[in-house]
């Protein structure tokens, strides 16, 4: 492969990385109603019965421009991941927000805010309320692991109110804890929430900082707390002990508000 070819490769993998794919009828319709989305293709399958949402969804996904391929139903599941409720058609989304990690930590302009690490949040409505904070807040990439988290589908899209389509969502394929340790070595504090922790959120600088948002009933994982350099806590009236994860993720994202 030459020069010209290497750069082309990569050039359309990186546009591939910023796909998001959804699929069911439902969640496409309402995903192609959406304002400010940008579509890339719509994939149906040919065994699909005439229906009157499968006509609004070819018509809107022409409105958008996209182009629209047809499947054979195996092919299409293929692509959708899901033959159980793809419902005959999936849709690419472009979100320009999402990243692979390693693209993410070769960029030259790298931000220095916040980011978020996602450590085995289960609940599709805490990661969609968790997208919304930070992509309304000062948090300059969402670390949301390929195993072990929710991954985004329609309820997370419901959850983040559309904010998923622009979020800096940065996908892991590896584990999470690898992921921080090469974060630390570009200069990141990798920063844990605990209830018994001598600091408060308050008291963290500004600079580089990955804050790890632990599992809602277990919180930090054993392997994840390893990698922590420090833990705060938020404090907390009236004998409350914890904090949803979604709200402590808010709490974070506008601390320098």
């Amino acid at each position: 492969m030459n020069r010209g070819d290497s750069e082309a490769y990569l050039a359309k993998k990186q546009f591939y990385d910023t796909l998001l794919t959804i699929y069911g009828r439902k969640p496409v319709l309402e995903a192609l109603q959406l304002s400010g989305i940008r579509v890339h293709r719509l994939h149906v399958a040919e065994s699909n019965k005439p229906a009157g949402i499968l006509t609004e969804i070819h018509q809107l996904a022409s409105q958008h421009g996209a182009e629209i391929c047809h499947h054979s139903r195996s092919a299409l599941s293929r692509i959708s991941k899901n033959s159980k409720q793809d419902q005959g058609v999936a849709v690419d989304l472009i979100c320009p927000g999402f990243t692979t990690f390693d693209q993410f930590l070769d960029s030259a302009d790298q931000p220095q805010s916040d980011l978020l690490a996602l450590d085995g949040i289960t609940n599709p409505q805490n990661l969609g309320m968790i997208i919304r904070s930070a992509c309304a807040g000062n948090i300059s990439g969402i670390l949301l692991p390929a195993k072990g988290c929710a991954q985004i589908d329609p309820l997370v899209i419901k959850a983040s109110a559309g904010t998923v389509f622009r979020a800096p969502i940065i996908r892991i394929s590896g584990s999470l804890e690898d992921a921080l340790g090469r974060f630390k070595q570009r200069g990141y504090a990798v920063v844990g929430l605990s209830s018994h922790a001598q600091r408060t959120l308050g008291d963290c600088p500004h600079g580089k900082q990955v804050f790890v948002l632990g599992n809602e009933t277990k919180g930090v994982s054993k392997t994840v707390e390893t990698q922590c350099d420090r833990w705060v806590k938020i404090p907390m009236n009236n004998g409350v002990e914890s904090l949803n994860v979604a709200v402590t993720a808010a709490l974070i994202a506008f601390r320098r508000h």
